[in-house]
């Protein structure tokens, strides 16, 4: 079953699903800055555009781009940039 989510005032929008393995959810993010919270682990896939991060227990904000991939801990939050209408693949668990 497919579920639509919105945040931050619309500017933040997914569609979460069954994946293969694991429960996932792909979106789009508006330019902006944004936090989010994590309850288990998740890899994060740039598909288009551009995210620039600051990860938990880190001090320095680093730029994906499409085509690659990040690792955010269970439990936390995390800082996201958006410069460019971006398009993401979250993986959970």
């Amino acid at each position: 079953m497919l579920a639509v989510n919105e945040y931050f005032e619309g500017q933040v929008k997914s569609i979460s699903f069954a994946g293969a393995d694991k429960p996932a959810s792909v979106g789009v993010m508006e330019v902006g800055e944004y936090e989010f919270g994590t309850a288990a682990p998740e890899v994060m896939q740039v598909i288009s555009g551009a995210l620039t991060v600051m990860l938990p227990g880190q001090s320095e904000w680093q730029t994906f781009n499409a085509g690659q991939q990040f690792d955010v801990i269970g439990n936390a939050k995390f800082q996201v940039k958006v410069e460019t209408q971006t398009a993401y693949l979250c993986i959970y668990g």
